[in-house]
């Protein structure tokens, strides 16, 4: 398969094109286009456009690309910084299904990001808003796609090697490899609509 992986450069999305690389054609995306990368920001639809016109023929796409910063609701942040990850997160991947959708060949997959938190966390009101609202979205519009296409998300929770590069205790997360391997397990199979917290049996 040809299958483009949105967030390539990053600790989840290298290790998904990694994970695929060796049994498909992969086309790694980031947003600062760097190591090669086509340049794909989530916060800008326009980048999605001249991704699509720029490779064809496409089987699927996983976009790993999506994450939010803790903000606390009393906080001082002003609105905009509160809501911040709103356009990349949420409105970002719903744009990127929408344009998916015209260029994936019958029977492709999408495979979306978002996020689980399994007891309530401080800072993480705005975050748990957008991945349930990430999730519904998943669900609805696996009944609406045509041509056999897909739609799955994944929810990482923590990563292993994100809590040692923040300092925290890495016993708590989920090591990359396999959340890499919950990612090629949705997208080489056929799983629809489901969203799937990685690291759980």
């Amino acid at each position: 398969m040809k299958i483009i992986v949105i967030g390539a450069t990053g600790t989840i999305g290298r290790a998904v094109a990694d994970a695929l690389e060796g049994r498909h054609e992969v086309v790694r995306a980031s947003r600062t286009g760097a190591t090669g990368a086509v340049r794909v920001d989530m916060a800008d639809p326009a980048t999605l456009d001249h991704l699509f016109a720029t490779v064809q023929d496409i089987d699927a796409v996983v976009c790993c690309a999506a994450s939010g910063a803790l903000t606390p609701l009393g906080g001082d942040a002003s609105d905009e910084e509160f809501t911040a990850g709103l356009d990349a997160k949420l409105l970002g991947q719903v744009a990127l299904v929408r344009r998916a959708l015209h260029h994936l060949r019958d029977g492709g997959s999408i495979t979306l990001t978002s996020g689980v938190f399994e007891k309530p966390t401080p800072g993480g009101a705005f975050g748990a808003l957008v991945n349930a609202g990430l999730d519904a979205f998943v669900r609805a519009a696996a009944i609406e796609l045509e041509r056999g296409l897909r739609v799955n998300a994944i929810c990482p929770g923590w990563v292993r090697e994100t809590l040692e590069k923040l300092g925290m205790d890495p016993a708590e997360g989920t090591p990359v490899e396999t959340v890499a391997q919950a990612y090629a397990q949705v997208i080489e199979g056929a799983a629809q609509g489901q969203v799937i917290v990685s690291g759980r049996g």
